[in-house]
């Protein structure tokens, strides 16, 4: 009873999801505490927290962790140790980049970590690329090009296919250290065209050079750490584009060198004015923008994709066994999130069958993004109902969902939408997809309108009924001991289901060993 009470305890601190790992990622930069909890395939982060320490500022110059730093890094270290302590959390993994690796006084930090508690593990640079790596094959399984981890003591280059990893490099070309190919006068386009040659030059001796392959071919070019997320956030921003959140944000080469070059040329002071880029990010992000100019050149990618799963999720992801590794991530976190909100994934499940045959997912949706839609459309319904609709499309739109675009959360909010009978969707919504993506999610959430109110959500309901499309008719079969279900509100919801999908509807009443 004392562990069930300190454990309540510890999940209530934390937004009441249960906590179950915790990894401190001791970087160049930053020194960065997660708490991760939910399923491990698609985790919920319930506690991220920084110190910008800056602990890789001095190596090229002393080969050495600056005191200063080390002291700063340390404070920030004993609090998480509390913390962790304080929350009863005990599966911790503790990891330290670049800057530790490569610091002559880097064995001697460690002790000072080992004294406060925690059990550094310092990993080598191609280890740090193949973990990247692993992140992006979580977050995106079926990725295919090159994975370009940017931290601060250096950048990683690994080939990832088919869920396979392969030619891990690391190269001394972190944010602390780009300023070291940058020549005298860096405002100049000469100065950015003398370092980006630079850059160019270590990718190219790295054995890093694809610009001759058949376009297309290399896949995307998928972009891990903090500044890249800077610089997507810039570009959505830029662009108007309607969500928040940066990862998985893609853009075709063409775009994306656009990018890097109009970032390159821009003051650092003018970014610090832009909403969602930090200070320290906007110093970071035009010499970031020169190296992603070497990297489009050399690489040649058909696109760049943002990924804010990397070395953290890595972790995460190569502790779980291969069964788990295979699950949907979309789905594996839907699930955890509306069961979290008193949606059943076995209800939706059988609701998403149950109106399977008049709503399938077509053209544009996926039988996979249909259970998502229903699941949270589901989980929407234990909200009140002044707040419900705003909150849930916010659900689809703006969460940290795994395994789905602009496109899919659109259909997502659409089908949303559509199951509380709100047809007239916003032009954030229409802006993601197109009519065609609109209107088949929109029939979802109509179907499983239907099915949700015919029987109250109880499952007997969907025993003894059958909804299908029969001689171009839309057709409830309902079981004659179930007649009465059959009442005004569902024949309102039949009728602006099949008006929808522009066809005639009826009621057959029927024995149940006849549906």
């Amino acid at each position: 009873m004392i562990w069930k009470w300190r454990r309540e305890s510890r999940d209530s601190a934390l937004g009441g999801a249960a906590a179950e790992r915790a990894i401190i990622d001791i970087g160049s930069n930053t020194v960065r505490l997660v708490v991760y909890g939910g399923t491990m395939r698609a985790p919920t982060v319930l506690l991220n927290e920084k110190v910008t320490a800056k602990l890789g500022r001095e190596i090229a110059r002393t080969g050495q962790l600056a005191d200063d730093a080390m002291a700063l890094a340390l404070r920030g270290l004993k609090r998480f140790a509390l913390l962790l302590a304080d929350l009863g959390i005990k599966d911790i993994e503790t990891v330290a980049t670049a800057a530790v690796r490569d610091a002559a006084n880097g064995p001697e930090f460690v002790e000072s970590l080992r004294a406060i508690g925690l059990n550094p593990r310092v990993i080598s640079g191609e280890e740090e690329a193949l973990l990247s790596a692993h992140g992006v094959i979580g977050a995106f399984p079926d990725a295919r090009g090159i994975v370009a981890d940017l931290g601060g003591g250096s950048l990683e280059l690994v080939r990832v296919a088919d869920g396979q990893t392969d030619s891990a490099s690391t190269l001394p070309l972190g944010t602390l250290r780009l300023p070291e190919h940058r020549p005298q006068g860096r405002k100049s386009e000469a100065a950015r065209a003398e370092m980006r040659k630079n850059l160019d030059k270590v990718i190219r001796k790295a054995g890093w050079d694809l610009a001759a392959a058949p376009e297309g071919a290399n896949g995307a070019l998928y972009l891990v750490g903090g500044t890249w997320r800077a610089m997507a956030v810039y570009a959505m921003a830029a662009r108007g584009y309607p969500l928040s959140d940066p990862h998985g944000f893609a853009i075709d080469a063409a775009a994306a060198l656009e990018l890097a070059n109009g970032l390159a040329a821009s003051e650092t002071e003018v970014l610090k004015g832009r909403d969602r880029i930090s200070a320290m990010r906007a110093e970071k992000l035009p010499d970031a923008a020169v190296l992603l100019q070497a990297l489009l050149a050399r690489l040649a990618p058909d696109q760049v994709v943002f990924s804010s799963w990397g070395l953290r999720e890595g972790l995460l992801y190569d502790r779980l066994p291969a069964h788990t590794r295979t699950q949907d991530p979309l789905l594996a976190g839907v699930t955890v999130f509306s069961s979290q909100r008193g949606s059943s994934p076995t209800l939706a499940t059988r609701m998403a069958a149950w109106t399977l045959d008049a709503a399938p997912a077509r053209e544009h949706g996926s039988e996979r993004l249909r259970l998502a839609a229903t699941m949270l459309a589901l989980a929407a319904m234990q909200i009140e109902p002044n707040i419900r609709l705003p909150q849930a499309i916010n659900w689809a739109l703006h969460k940290r969902w795994v395994g789905i675009d602009g496109k899919g959360r659109a259909m997502l909010a659409a089908a949303i939408a559509a199951n509380g009978n709100h047809l007239s969707l916003s032009s954030e919504v229409r802006t993601l997809a197109c009519p065609e993506a609109i209107e088949e999610a929109v029939r979802w959430g109509l179907a499983l309108r239907l099915a949700r109110r015919l029987g109250g959500q109880s499952a007997r309901s969907l025993e003894v009924s059958r909804l299908v499309i029969e001689e171009g008719s839309l057709v409830l079969r309902l079981a004659q001991s179930h007649e009465a279900l059959f009442g005004q509100p569902t024949e309102k919801d039949m009728k602006l289901l099949a008006g929808r999908l522009g066809i005639g509807w009826r009621v057959d009443v029927v024995p149940e060993s006849e549906l």
